[in-house]
């Protein structure tokens, strides 16, 4: 049979239908590749590209930085469309700016080693355990933030390359004296004031909303009634630490890990040494012989300490009578430490020693002795070493079992929770910038809203959530993003609405308040009529809090030498403000102290400056494309 389809396949009907097949594909597949760009870019950079996903993950770094510093008071910023398009623009311009400096500082020339990239990461807290580079943890914490070792260690490097060029152009700026003071008198400066807060409240009576400016409201904003996409997910996790309570370790295992490590619990001899030291020169016969005649004057019986601080090369230990503190073996020359360790009783002296360095007489001023820890001391921490490896063995048996369960019976947490004794948790609705504890790693927030698990509603792989814990998603509810209806927030408007008319009625009260004013009117009787009056503030400094943020800016506006000493101020409150400068009072004199810091600071600011004129001149120089689909 498979000799008669292998001749049937050689034959002309199966050549056509063959190549009608290739023709199909032609025609209906590789045709679109042929004329599509396939290009992802979101920018271009002198023919270098920006991915869109470059982008996206830029975007949500920073949002969620934002979020995390700002809490849920900036949520209400990310519900406007321009403030959005604004933001991810802007996200988009930093990258570019980088993209900018990376090139030029490549064609400076300017590198970044191997060891110098390992050095600054080993350095970095976040990958330490115990003040010590940890290995595990740095690639747990790479990939919860969805990064391979190769391209964190390639972006490492970008970036101290482009902190070279960076940090050259910074450390070029400086601040003038006059500047200096010109700045500290503007900051140390105080104004007295009368302020009258106008309460948008008093205004709020019969304002009326209508049908038209709802809906009015309503279309202007729309961006503002979207909804994020929200999960419900399922989950079991899985965590080493919890399988510790079922672990039991024996005295004699503790005994055997004891034994076998013993060297961790042995402190090695440490002796306390003073050396002569004369160094070998050009003549080193010459340097024997007067090394020899310095021994004699020791077994002598002359002063050890007196002779090191006369005779010894070695001008630090010289001054403490030759002393080098305590060494322990292989820390010293090899001659030098078989010499040393050699000596069998305090107050010994060593014969002339020959080292690289030139030739020691040694003398043994202190012995420490071995010491061991007894197993007594040690036992708790071998017990619970010993317990935690078990115990993520154990964790290593059950997370083949979690992966080979969830991927068999794809439908359901339940066999997966009975396979490794877990219980199903729910988090309750989510955005993907507000993932709960412990489900709120990058990795973990991308499985949950991954088409896979929405769409197809089965269980996740093994997501890793650090080091020693992991979990087994499923999304037990979606809710897709959407545009609330009118009929959802129409309440809201309403009040936001009236908020704004009362404000602006307010606004234009104090207004003709200040225009009765500027005319030389007492303004008594229209304050009187919403039972308001002056508050007298003096020694108003700008950040000090004794007015609100709109009045006090509006207080340092102002100019005595201008036509008009009062202003009118709309504050975030909603309600208005009403302030009239009095007086500017000059502050303290400069101190030493307090103009180096300012000089610095001054600098600091005039660098940053200058380093965002450099990079607006290499963007007008450079061939930029940004694409107008994102």
């Amino acid at each position: 049979m498979l000799e008669r389809i292998r001749e049937g396949s050689q034959g002309p009907w199966a050549m056509i239908v063959i190549g009608l097949i290739v023709l199909s594909f032609v025609f209906a597949g590789v045709g679109s590749y042929l004329t599509s760009s396939g290009s992802n870019a979101a920018a271009t950079v002198n023919g270098e590209e920006i991915s869109a996903q470059e982008l996206e993950r830029a975007y949500q770094n920073q949002r969620q930085r934002m979020e995390s510093q700002y809490g849920e008071g900036i949520a209400s910023l990310f519900s406007s469309e321009s403030y959005l398009q604004d933001f991810r623009r802007n996200v988009l311009d930093r990258l570019i700016a980088e993209k900018l400096i990376q090139q030029k500082a490549a064609e400076m020339g300017l590198r970044v080693s191997d060891k110098q990239i390992r050095e600054a990461v080993a350095t970095m807290p976040e990958f330490q355990f115990d003040g010590k580079f940890d290995n595990e943890r740095f690639k747990a914490i790479l990939g919860q933030n969805g990064y391979q070792v190769a391209d964190f260690l390639s972006m490492m490097r970008t970036q101290m390359t482009q902190s070279q060029l960076a940090a050259a152009l910074n450390s070029s700026e400086f601040a003038l004296p006059g500047e200096v003071k010109r700045a500290y008198d503007l900051q140390q400066q105080t104004r007295d004031a009368k302020t009258v807060l106008v309460s948008a409240e008093a205004f709020a009576s019969d304002i009326t909303v209508s049908d038209e400016e709802i809906q009015a409201y309503y279309d202007e904003n729309i961006t503002a009634f979207d909804t994020d996409e929200r999960v419900n997910i399922a989950y079991i996790l899985l965590n080493a630490e919890d399988l510790k309570a079922d672990v039991e370790v024996s005295d004699e295992e503790v005994q055997t890990y004891y034994n076998n490590n013993m060297g961790a619990y042995r402190t090695d001899e440490e002796r306390r040494v003073s050396h002569i030291l004369i160094e070998a020169g050009d003549d080193a016969d010459a340097a024997r012989q007067k090394a020899e005649e310095v021994l004699e004057k020791v077994n002598s019986g002359e002063d050890f300490a007196e002779l090191a601080e006369t005779y010894s090369d070695d001008t630090f230990s010289a001054e403490n009578g030759g002393d080098l503190d305590f060494i322990s073996p292989d820390m010293m020359d090899p001659a030098f430490d078989e010499a040393a360790f050699a000596l069998q009783n305090v107050g010994d002296v060593s014969d002339v020693v020959e080292s690289e360095f030139g030739f020691h007489i040694i003398k043994l001023t202190d012995i420490k002795s071995e010491q061991v820890t007894p197993l007594a001391e040690v036992e708790s921490d071998i017990r619970d070493r010993l317990a935690s490896d078990k115990a993520m063995e154990r964790f290593y048996e059950l997370q083949t079992a979690m992966a080979e369960v969830a991927f068999e019976r794809p439908d359901s947490l339940d066999d997966v929770a009975a396979a490794v004794n877990g219980t199903i948790q729910e988090t309750g609705f989510y955005s993907r910038n507000t993932a709960p504890v412990p489900l709120d790693s990058a990795n973990a927030i991308d499985v949950a809203f991954s088409a896979e698990l929405i769409e197809d509603r089965v269980n996740s792989d093994i997501v890793e959530l650090s080091e020693n814990t992991v979990a087994v998603m499923r999304v037990r509810e979606h809710q897709p993003q959407r545009t609330q209806a009118l009929e959802e927030v129409k309440e809201g408007i309403v009040a936001t609405v009236q908020a704004e008319k009362a404000q602006q009625r307010a606004q234009s009260w104090a207004q003709d308040v200040v225009a009765s004013l500027n005319e030389g009117n007492d303004v008594t009787a229209m304050l009187d009529e919403y039972d308001l009056a002056w508050e007298s503030h003096d020694g108003v400094t700008r950040n000090g809090g004794q007015l609100p943020r709109g009045m006090a800016d509006a207080l340092f506006r102002l100019s005595p030498e201008s036509g008009s000493n009062t202003e009118v101020t709309s504050l975030a409150s909603g309600d208005v403000g009403i302030v009239q400068l009095l007086a500017v009072n000059s502050g303290e004199a400069l101190a030493d102290e307090q103009r180096t810091q300012l000089q610095q600071q001054l600098a600091q600011m005039y660098s940053q400056s200058m380093y965002q004129t450099y990079i607006d001149a290499l963007r007008e120089q450079a061939e930029v494309t940004i694409n107008p689909n994102l």
